[in-house]
Protein backbone atom coordinates (compact mmCIF):
# COMPACT_ATOMS: atom_id res chain seq x y z
CA UNK A 1 0.00 0.00 0.00
CA UNK A 2 1.37 3.20 -0.96
CA UNK A 3 1.94 6.19 1.67
CA UNK A 4 -0.40 8.95 2.14
CA UNK A 5 1.83 10.68 0.26
CA UNK A 6 2.78 9.12 -2.63
CA UNK A 7 -0.97 8.67 -2.77
CA UNK A 8 -1.41 12.41 -3.49
CA UNK A 9 1.34 12.69 -5.75
CA UNK A 10 -0.46 10.01 -7.75
CA UNK A 11 -4.03 11.90 -8.08
CA UNK A 12 -2.15 15.05 -9.20
CA UNK A 13 -0.60 13.29 -11.78
CA UNK A 14 -4.14 11.62 -12.59
CA UNK A 15 -5.50 14.78 -11.98
CA UNK A 16 -3.22 16.56 -14.87
CA UNK A 17 -3.86 13.74 -17.20
CA UNK A 18 -7.50 14.22 -16.96
CA UNK A 19 -7.60 17.43 -17.82
CA UNK A 20 -5.93 16.36 -21.27
CA UNK A 21 -7.33 13.32 -21.37
CA UNK A 22 -11.08 14.47 -20.86
CA UNK A 23 -11.43 17.03 -23.56
CA UNK A 24 -10.24 13.92 -26.35
CA UNK A 25 -12.35 11.33 -25.06
CA UNK A 26 -15.34 13.65 -24.68
CA UNK A 27 -16.94 12.82 -28.90
CA UNK A 28 -15.82 9.30 -27.98
CA UNK A 29 -18.01 9.56 -24.76
CA UNK A 30 -20.68 11.42 -26.70
CA UNK A 31 -21.03 8.60 -29.36
CA UNK A 32 -21.26 5.44 -26.51
CA UNK A 33 -23.84 7.35 -24.63
CA UNK A 34 -25.77 8.24 -27.76
CA UNK A 35 -25.20 4.05 -28.16
CA UNK A 36 -26.12 2.95 -24.89
CA UNK A 37 -29.25 5.31 -25.20
CA UNK A 38 -30.50 3.83 -27.96
CA UNK A 39 -30.52 0.81 -26.51
CA UNK A 40 -32.60 1.36 -23.88
CA UNK A 41 -34.68 4.30 -24.72
CA UNK A 42 -37.81 2.00 -25.76
CA UNK A 43 -37.86 -0.35 -23.19
CA UNK A 44 -38.86 -0.64 -19.24
CA UNK A 45 -38.02 1.75 -17.32
CA UNK A 46 -38.36 0.70 -13.46
CA UNK A 47 -40.61 2.16 -11.45
CA UNK A 48 -38.67 2.35 -8.87
CA UNK A 49 -35.06 2.41 -8.09
CA UNK A 50 -33.40 1.96 -4.85
CA UNK A 51 -29.43 2.26 -4.79
CA UNK A 52 -26.52 1.62 -1.79
CA UNK A 53 -24.22 4.56 -2.65
CA UNK A 54 -21.03 2.75 -1.75
CA UNK A 55 -17.71 3.32 -1.64
CA UNK A 56 -16.84 7.17 -0.96
CA UNK A 57 -13.78 6.62 2.03
CA UNK A 58 -12.28 4.15 -0.28
CA UNK A 59 -12.14 6.37 -3.23
CA UNK A 60 -11.29 8.89 -0.96
CA UNK A 61 -8.15 6.93 0.41
CA UNK A 62 -7.09 5.68 -3.18
CA UNK A 63 -6.54 9.26 -3.96
CA UNK A 64 -4.95 10.03 -0.61
CA UNK A 65 -7.52 12.12 0.48
CA UNK A 66 -9.23 12.03 4.07
CA UNK A 67 -11.96 9.20 4.25
CA UNK A 68 -14.48 11.44 5.23
CA UNK A 69 -13.79 13.74 1.78
CA UNK A 70 -15.22 11.21 0.35
CA UNK A 71 -18.72 11.46 1.89
CA UNK A 72 -18.98 15.44 0.59
CA UNK A 73 -17.90 14.03 -3.25
CA UNK A 74 -20.31 11.29 -2.73
CA UNK A 75 -23.31 13.67 -2.05
CA UNK A 76 -22.42 16.24 -4.97
CA UNK A 77 -22.66 12.85 -7.42
CA UNK A 78 -26.14 11.80 -5.24
CA UNK A 79 -27.54 15.09 -6.36
CA UNK A 80 -26.63 14.47 -10.44
CA UNK A 81 -27.80 10.82 -10.21
CA UNK A 82 -31.17 11.74 -8.88
CA UNK A 83 -31.88 14.30 -11.94
CA UNK A 84 -30.68 11.61 -14.15
CA UNK A 85 -33.11 9.26 -12.35
CA UNK A 86 -35.89 11.44 -12.02
CA UNK A 87 -35.51 12.52 -16.43
CA UNK A 88 -35.71 8.97 -16.97
CA UNK A 89 -39.24 8.78 -15.71
CA UNK A 90 -38.53 6.34 -12.54
CA UNK A 91 -41.76 7.39 -10.10
CA UNK A 92 -39.73 6.29 -6.82
CA UNK A 93 -36.21 6.17 -5.45
CA UNK A 94 -35.13 5.25 -1.50
CA UNK A 95 -31.24 5.96 -0.90
CA UNK A 96 -29.78 4.27 1.78
CA UNK A 97 -27.57 7.21 2.85
CA UNK A 98 -26.69 5.70 6.22
CA UNK A 99 -27.00 2.11 7.88
CA UNK A 100 -27.88 1.60 11.17
CA UNK A 101 -24.19 0.92 11.77
CA UNK A 102 -23.23 3.61 10.67
CA UNK A 103 -25.04 5.46 13.36
CA UNK A 104 -23.74 3.34 15.77
CA UNK A 105 -20.13 2.39 15.21
CA UNK A 106 -18.69 5.07 13.01
CA UNK A 107 -16.51 7.68 14.82
CA UNK A 108 -18.67 10.53 16.77
CA UNK A 109 -16.11 12.59 14.05
CA UNK A 110 -17.70 11.26 10.93
CA UNK A 111 -21.15 10.55 12.24
CA UNK A 112 -21.38 14.59 12.60
CA UNK A 113 -19.74 14.91 9.31
CA UNK A 114 -22.56 12.40 7.93
CA UNK A 115 -25.43 14.45 9.64
CA UNK A 116 -24.13 17.37 8.49
CA UNK A 117 -24.51 16.76 5.06
CA UNK A 118 -27.55 14.77 5.73
CA UNK A 119 -28.55 18.39 6.59
CA UNK A 120 -27.53 20.65 3.90
CA UNK A 121 -29.82 18.01 1.80
CA UNK A 122 -33.15 18.37 3.69
CA UNK A 123 -32.18 22.42 3.32
CA UNK A 124 -31.58 22.24 -0.53
CA UNK A 125 -34.87 20.08 -1.01
CA UNK A 126 -37.01 22.08 0.85
CA UNK A 127 -35.49 25.30 -0.65
CA UNK A 128 -35.76 24.21 -4.42
CA UNK A 129 -35.85 20.60 -5.10
CA UNK A 130 -39.18 19.58 -3.44
CA UNK A 131 -41.11 22.13 -5.63
CA UNK A 132 -38.91 21.54 -8.78
CA UNK A 133 -39.03 18.26 -9.02
CA UNK A 134 -42.48 17.87 -7.26
CA UNK A 135 -41.22 14.79 -4.77
CA UNK A 136 -42.51 13.59 -1.99
CA UNK A 137 -40.30 12.70 0.31
CA UNK A 138 -39.68 10.41 3.28
CA UNK A 139 -37.39 9.13 5.60
CA UNK A 140 -37.36 5.58 7.01
CA UNK A 141 -34.94 3.86 9.82
CA UNK A 142 -34.26 4.02 13.13
CA UNK A 143 -34.83 8.01 13.52
CA UNK A 144 -35.12 7.99 17.20
CA UNK A 145 -31.58 8.08 17.13
CA UNK A 146 -31.10 11.32 14.89
CA UNK A 147 -30.66 14.74 17.09
CA UNK A 148 -33.87 15.87 17.48
CA UNK A 149 -32.84 19.15 15.78
CA UNK A 150 -32.58 17.10 12.30
CA UNK A 151 -35.40 14.88 13.04
CA UNK A 152 -37.67 18.40 13.03
CA UNK A 153 -35.95 19.35 9.97
CA UNK A 154 -36.93 15.93 8.19
CA UNK A 155 -40.49 16.24 9.58
CA UNK A 156 -40.62 19.56 7.81
CA UNK A 157 -39.73 18.75 4.70
CA UNK A 158 -42.16 15.64 4.72
CA UNK A 159 -44.83 17.99 5.97
CA UNK A 160 -43.88 20.06 3.30
CA UNK A 161 -43.47 17.59 0.44
CA UNK A 162 -46.64 16.04 1.36
CA UNK A 163 -48.84 17.80 -1.10
CA UNK A 164 -47.24 15.94 -4.38
CA UNK A 165 -47.43 12.54 -5.57
CA UNK A 166 -45.57 13.13 -8.89
CA UNK A 167 -42.08 11.73 -7.46
CA UNK A 168 -40.90 9.73 -4.39
CA UNK A 169 -38.40 9.93 -2.75
CA UNK A 170 -37.71 7.80 0.49
CA UNK A 171 -33.90 8.67 2.43
CA UNK A 172 -33.02 5.53 4.78
CA UNK A 173 -31.43 7.19 7.75
CA UNK A 174 -30.40 5.16 10.48
CA UNK A 175 -31.38 2.25 8.89
CA UNK A 176 -31.33 -1.61 8.74
CA UNK A 177 -33.42 -4.39 7.42
CA UNK A 178 -33.10 -6.75 10.32
CA UNK A 179 -34.37 -3.81 12.97
CA UNK A 180 -37.24 -2.84 10.87
CA UNK A 181 -38.38 -6.17 10.48
CA UNK A 182 -38.27 -6.59 14.20
CA UNK A 183 -40.28 -3.32 14.84
CA UNK A 184 -42.91 -4.30 12.31
CA UNK A 185 -42.77 -7.70 14.75
CA UNK A 186 -43.31 -5.52 17.85
CA UNK A 187 -45.91 -3.20 16.49
CA UNK A 188 -47.46 -6.37 14.85
CA UNK A 189 -47.89 -8.09 18.32
CA UNK A 190 -49.39 -4.83 20.44
CA UNK A 191 -51.76 -4.77 17.81
CA UNK A 192 -52.97 -8.76 18.02
CA UNK A 193 -52.87 -7.64 22.07
CA UNK A 194 -55.10 -5.14 21.66
CA UNK A 195 -57.53 -7.51 19.64
CA UNK A 196 -56.95 -4.98 16.09
CA UNK A 197 -55.42 -7.64 14.22
CA UNK A 198 -56.09 -11.80 14.53
CA UNK A 199 -52.99 -14.01 14.15
CA UNK A 200 -55.30 -16.20 11.83
CA UNK A 201 -55.74 -13.04 9.16
CA UNK A 202 -51.92 -12.41 9.34
CA UNK A 203 -50.69 -12.40 5.38
CA UNK A 204 -47.69 -10.92 3.40
CA UNK A 205 -50.29 -7.86 2.79
CA UNK A 206 -50.99 -7.61 6.52
CA UNK A 207 -47.13 -7.26 7.50
CA UNK A 208 -46.50 -5.15 5.08
CA UNK A 209 -48.17 -2.52 6.35
CA UNK A 210 -45.87 -2.09 9.59
CA UNK A 211 -42.83 -1.65 7.40
CA UNK A 212 -41.65 1.61 7.31
CA UNK A 213 -42.00 1.65 3.40
CA UNK A 214 -45.84 0.56 3.44
CA UNK A 215 -46.61 4.65 2.27
CA UNK A 216 -45.73 3.18 -1.25
CA UNK A 217 -48.21 0.50 -1.25
CA UNK A 218 -51.15 3.00 -0.15
CA UNK A 219 -49.84 5.21 -3.24
CA UNK A 220 -50.12 2.51 -5.23
CA UNK A 221 -46.42 1.65 -5.75
CA UNK A 222 -44.26 -1.52 -5.62
CA UNK A 223 -41.12 -2.54 -3.90
CA UNK A 224 -37.79 -1.86 -5.94
CA UNK A 225 -37.70 -3.46 -9.29
CA UNK A 226 -34.06 -2.68 -9.08
CA UNK A 227 -31.42 -2.32 -6.65
CA UNK A 228 -28.00 -0.94 -7.56
CA UNK A 229 -25.22 -1.07 -5.58
CA UNK A 230 -21.34 0.48 -6.43
CA UNK A 231 -18.22 -0.22 -5.25
CA UNK A 232 -17.90 -3.84 -6.58
CA UNK A 233 -19.03 -4.79 -3.53
CA UNK A 234 -21.79 -8.24 -3.95
CA UNK A 235 -24.25 -7.77 -1.22
CA UNK A 236 -27.28 -6.00 -0.09
CA UNK A 237 -25.60 -5.36 3.90
CA UNK A 238 -29.02 -5.33 5.47
CA UNK A 239 -30.99 -3.19 3.08
CA UNK A 240 -34.30 -3.27 2.77
CA UNK A 241 -34.08 -7.52 3.54
CA UNK A 242 -38.31 -7.79 3.02
CA UNK A 243 -38.98 -5.13 0.43
CA UNK A 244 -36.12 -6.84 -2.23
CA UNK A 245 -36.99 -9.97 -2.16
CA UNK A 246 -37.46 -9.66 -5.95
CA UNK A 247 -36.00 -7.07 -7.16
CA UNK A 248 -33.21 -7.32 -10.13
CA UNK A 249 -29.84 -6.75 -8.14
CA UNK A 250 -27.18 -4.67 -10.20
CA UNK A 251 -23.68 -4.58 -8.81
CA UNK A 252 -21.36 -1.65 -9.99
CA UNK A 253 -17.74 -1.46 -9.80
CA UNK A 254 -17.20 1.73 -10.05
CA UNK A 255 -17.02 3.56 -6.30
CA UNK A 256 -19.83 5.71 -5.95
CA UNK A 257 -18.20 9.36 -6.10
CA UNK A 258 -17.27 7.84 -9.54
CA UNK A 259 -20.52 6.88 -10.81
CA UNK A 260 -21.74 8.17 -13.91
CA UNK A 261 -24.88 8.51 -16.33
CA UNK A 262 -23.62 5.42 -18.88
CA UNK A 263 -23.62 3.65 -15.32
CA UNK A 264 -26.96 4.24 -14.39
CA UNK A 265 -28.13 3.15 -18.06
CA UNK A 266 -26.16 0.15 -17.77
CA UNK A 267 -28.08 -0.75 -14.68
CA UNK A 268 -31.00 -0.18 -16.42
CA UNK A 269 -30.23 -1.99 -19.87
CA UNK A 270 -29.50 -4.94 -17.56
CA UNK A 271 -32.85 -4.24 -16.32
CA UNK A 272 -34.56 -4.43 -19.25
CA UNK A 273 -32.76 -7.84 -20.36
CA UNK A 274 -33.73 -9.61 -17.50
CA UNK A 275 -37.14 -11.94 -17.36
CA UNK A 276 -38.80 -10.72 -14.08
CA UNK A 277 -40.42 -14.13 -12.57
CA UNK A 278 -41.13 -13.38 -8.87
CA UNK A 279 -40.48 -16.32 -7.75
CA UNK A 280 -42.40 -18.57 -10.40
Amino acid sequence: MPSTGKRRVVASVLKRLQTVIAPLMKPVYKIYELWLWSQISGGPIPKHVAIIPDGNRRWARYLGFDPIEGHEYGYERLREVLDWIWDLGVKAVTIYAMSYENCMKRSPRERAHLLSLLEKGIQELLDNEVDRRKVKVKFIGRLDIVPERLRRKMREVEDYSSKYSDRYLNIAVCYGGRQEIVSAVKRLAEDIIKGAVRPEDIDEDTFRKYLSTSHLKLDGLDEPDLVIRTSGELRVSNFLLWQIAYSELYFCEAFWPEFRKIDLWRAIRSYQRRERRFGK
